[in-house]
């Protein structure tokens, strides 16, 4: 049966692509993407030049059935998200189970992760974690806070550049002032940032800052845990 190749691509920095990764994209048949364009700049820094086709969020549901007819026909395919790992808090989880329903190769190329980046140099309890990735925009999301702020265990969340301040604030009022927590900033890329402090320091400094702007992962450390 033909192979589905889930490829992870750098969070930032072109540099972090793994030989083992350039060297699946230029075997396969063609290259499923979240967004063409920005693929593009990855594929050509690494000399890869395959027939791409869109695959995200808002097309997953109708290109599973063009990505099936491409295994089924004996083509390799492989898919990449913009950044990251498809299929986590990104477009690619129907695509893995219709591959395996369909008695399909599936293959994953590891590689960078906001998360466990964030997370590793973060200084915070990393044994036990629970990955929330986007909370939801409203429904259950005053819900999510709530058993982030009760869990025991460190939790992993990405949060806008826009919520961010928002975010902290509400959590901040279900957790005690002196909570740990770091937020990673733009990760890999020119303008890294990684904080590491009580709740209501962080929330301070970033509600005071002019502007909020990048990619950011915020790691929360589990209610019991103290220094």
């Amino acid at each position: 049966m033909s192979k589905l190749y889930i490829v992870a691509t750098p969070i930032g920095n072109l540099a972090d692509f793994s030989p083992r990764a350039a060297e699946t994209l230029k075997s396969v048949d063609q290259i499923g993407c979240e967004d063409t364009r920005t693929s593009t700049v990855l594929l050509q820094r690494y000399e890869i030049d395959k027939p791409l086709f869109s695959f995200h969020q808002h097309n997953e549901h109708h290109k599973v059935k063009h990505l099936m007819n491409l295994l089924d026909g004996g083509s390799d395919i492989a898919l990449i998200s913009d950044a990251g790992m498809p299929g986590i808090s990104d477009p690619g989880f129907l695509a893995v189970r219709a591959a395996h329903q369909n008695g399909h190769t599936v293959c994953a190329i590891p590689g960078p992760d906001a998360a466990t980046t964030a997370l590793a140099a973060s200084g915070l309890p990393s044994d036990r974690y629970v990955y929330e990735g986007f909370l939801p925009p409203k429904k259950g999301r005053e819900t999510r806070i709530k058993a982030i702020a009760e869990s025991d265990t460190t939790s992993v969340i990405y949060v806008s550049p826009h919520k961010l301040v928002r975010f902290l604030k509400r959590l901040s009022s279900f957790t005690e002032p002196d909570r740990w927590i770091c937020i990673a900033r733009e990760l890999t890329k020119k303008f890294e940032e990684v904080q590491r402090g009580h709740i209501s320091d962080l929330l301070d400094d970033w509600q005071n800052r002019p502007s909020v702007k990048g990619e950011f992962v915020v790691i929360v450390s589990g209610k019991t845990y103290s220094e």
